[in-house]
Order: structure tokens, then C-alpha cells, then sequence
């Protein structure tokens, strides 16, 4: 039994999955990532369960492979009671070089009873880079009924009732289940969300495919889960600063009972420990950093992701200039959760 906690020593880098979109481009070498010539791709996977690990004693073996194996030490115990025996959170980059369709996710209990048992998604959004005139999609301007919603969607004038903005690089959207929401074009950005597969499509522009057919919608079930009621104040949060040093400037991005979502700048060595009840994931948005455990060091370039298992305990994040998002499913009684409800002007997510 000791060689297998041993092993849990050791952070896991993993190698993130590229995914070509109708809408990517080549926006996400700016983060780091080696893309194929020409190639339109949209999303960077960093935590899939495909994901491989590729360095250390787990080098070759995927994410997946190893929360089968190794359960709540890897995802720790309250993200196993949060999520079940799955690894709980999926962390994107995505690029849009195009607008995405208009999307709404369910929220766990719709998910469960119409999705065979799938989790709902609520996720959260940190933009890196926004051209000028790029916008985003956030909630209905006005309310609306589920009748005015589908007769805009069979004109195709939903854009009428889509409230957007123009965002700025360093702001934060949480975006809760049931909101409906879309990224334009321009925009780069990091995405930390509950492990879901589970989109329903409102509206696609009347876009066509390459085969020349247009995109499946799911519009049934996306008015069945949607909030009709507008969402414009909530749109960008307020991320507020906690527990700062001069070694590190700290800011809680979003938190919720599915994440929490902090924000790093280091100027040199921080000394901190895995929680038990939930693994963490590490992902460098600027500069480099390594990661220092009793297995020797780790070492984090632009765009790098890893995944600390709970069972892991202290390792110190060195690094000079680097800045990089910490995630984690938090226990009931987290600090942050607090903290981050009370810098809100309202909490329309209660």
C-alpha cells in the first residue's frame, strides 16, 4: 500500500486535446498550443478524461484511467459526494474566430431525468483576449415568453432578444445552468465548467455545414430549462482579492457548490497543500512556474494544465512573474464561497 501512495506524490501533467470547430482558428498558439497548419480549431480539452499524462510514473496513461483506479485520492471526497466517482470539472480554452451558437445548459436534476442520469453544467468564463468590437451573448434583454422565443428562433431574428456586450481582457462571466449565452467572434478565453457533455443548441444563425445541412437545435428541451427573465446585471462578476502577499496576489473568479475558481500571480515560492476533499487544477495563463513536490520539481510553460490529486498534500508553486488559475470543488464551508457572494452587487444565483 505505501508504493501506492507514493505514487500520488506526483502531479499530473497532462496534455491537452485540440478540437477543430466550424468556428476556430488559430487563436490559441496566443496560449501556447502547437496547432496544425491551416487547421480551424476552436477548443483546447485540458482536463478531459482522454487527456494524457506526459511526464512521470503515470506518463502514457489517461486522466480517466486513473479516477477509475484511484477514486476519491485523486478527486478527493467531496467532489466525489458533488459529482459521483467522475473526474468533476472540464477546463477549455476556446477561441472564437466566429460567433458560437446560442447555447443553455440544464441544471443536474433536468440533466439526471432527461439525460440518463448526465450531470448539468454550470461554468464560468475568463477572457484573455478580446478583439475590439467582439462581443458576447448573456441572457434575454427583456423577458420573454417560451412562444416569442421559438417564433424568433423560425425567423431567425433571435439576436434581437440576446442581450450582449463588449468584453474586456480580465473580466469574468459566471455563467449558471439555465442562462443562455453565446461567445462572439474575437474572443479568447478560459473556461472551467462541470464535467458535462450536455448542450442543448437554441439558435445557429442559419449557419450550413459543410455537408449542407444546417446544425441540429434542441429547442424543445432548451425552452424547458432556459430563465426568461433578463440577466444583464449579473454578466461580468466582481472577482475580489483574498489573502494576498507579496509572494502572491490572490482573486476568487467565481465560486460556487460546483467550483471554486482562483487566480494566481506569483512573485516566487508559494507553499500550499492538496485538500482532501478535492483535487486541484493548475493551469499557467502567463509566464512559466514549477511545480515543487517531495518527487522533485515539475515545471508549468504557457498553457500547461495539471492536475494535483487530493491525496497529494504540500508542493510550493514557484515562479517569478507567472500568472495561473487554480480550481477546485470546495467544501460546504469554504471561505471563498462567502467571500466571493459578498463582492457581488447582487447573488441572482442563490
Amino acid at each position: 500500500m505505501v508504493g501506492r501512495v507514493e505514487a500520488w506524490r506526483e502531479p499530473l501533467l497532462l496534455e491537452g486535446s485540440l478540437h477543430e470547430t466550424i468556428w476556430g482558428g488559430q487563436g490559441l498558439e496566443i496560449v501556447g498550443k502547437r496547432l496544425p497548419a491551416g487547421a480551424r480549431v476552436g477548443e483546447s480539452w485540458e482536463t478531459a478524461v482522454e487527456s494524457v499524462v506526459r511526464v512521470g510514473a503515470h506518463r502514457g496513461r489517461t486522466l480517466g484511467e486513473l479516477v477509475d483506479e484511484w477514486g476519491e485520492q485523486l478527486i478527493g471526497w467531496r467532489a466525489r459526494a458533488v459529482y459521483g466517482p467522475r473526474f468533476p470539472l472540464l477546463t477549455k480554452f476556446i477561441d472564437a474566430h466566429e460567433w458560437l451558437s446560442v447555447q443553455v445548459h440544464p441544471d443536474d436534476a433536468y440533466a439526471a431525468r432527461h439525460e440518463g442520469g448526465k450531470l448539468g453544467k454550470t461554468e464560468m468564463w475568463l477572457v484573455l483576449r478580446a478583439e475590439p468590437g467582439a462581443r458576447l451573448a448573456y441572457g434575454l434583454k427583456r423577458a420573454a415568453s417560451p412562444a416569442e422565443v421559438r417564433a424568433v428562433i423560425a425567423a431567425t431574428h433571435l439576436e434581437e432578444l440576446l442581450c450582449t456586450f463588449e468584453p474586456r481582457p480580465g473580466d469574468v462571466v459566471f455563467v449558471p445552468a439555465g442562462t443562455i449565452h453565446a461567445i462572439g467572434g474575437g474572443i479568447l478565453l478560459y473556461e472551467l465548467q462541470e464535467y458535462s457533455d450536455v448542450t442543448y443548441r437554441l439558435y445557429d444563425y442559419g449557419r450550413i455545414q459543410a455537408d449542407g445541412r444546417p446544425r441540429a437545435l434542441h429547442v424543445a428541451r432548451a425552452l424547458d430549462v432556459m430563465r426568461f427573465a433578463p440577466h444583464a446585471p449579473a454578466r461580468v462578476v466582481t472577482p475580489p482579492s483574498t489573502a494576498s502577499s507579496a509572494i502572491a496576489q490572490r482573486r476568487i473568479l467565481s465560486a460556487c457548490r460546483y467550483f471554486v475558481v482562483e487566480e494566481l500571480q506569483l512573485a516566487g515560492n508559494l507553499s500550499t497543500a492538496t485538500d482532501p476533499a478535492s483535487c486541484a487544477i493548475l493551469t499557467v495563463l502567463s509566464g512559466s512556474c514549477a511545480i515543487q513536490t517531495t518527487t522533485g520539481d515539475w515545471p508549468l510553460a504557457l498553457g500547461d494544465t495539471a492536475v494535483l490529486p487530493a491525496s497529494l498534500g504540500p508542493y510550493t508553486l514557484a515562479g517569478r512573474e507567472a500568472r495561473l488559475v487554480r480550481a477546485y470543488v470546495p467544501r460546504e464551508d469554504d471561505p471563498a464561497l462567502d467571500i466571493w457572494r459578498a463582492a457581488q452587487p447582487a447573488d441572482p444565483f442563490a
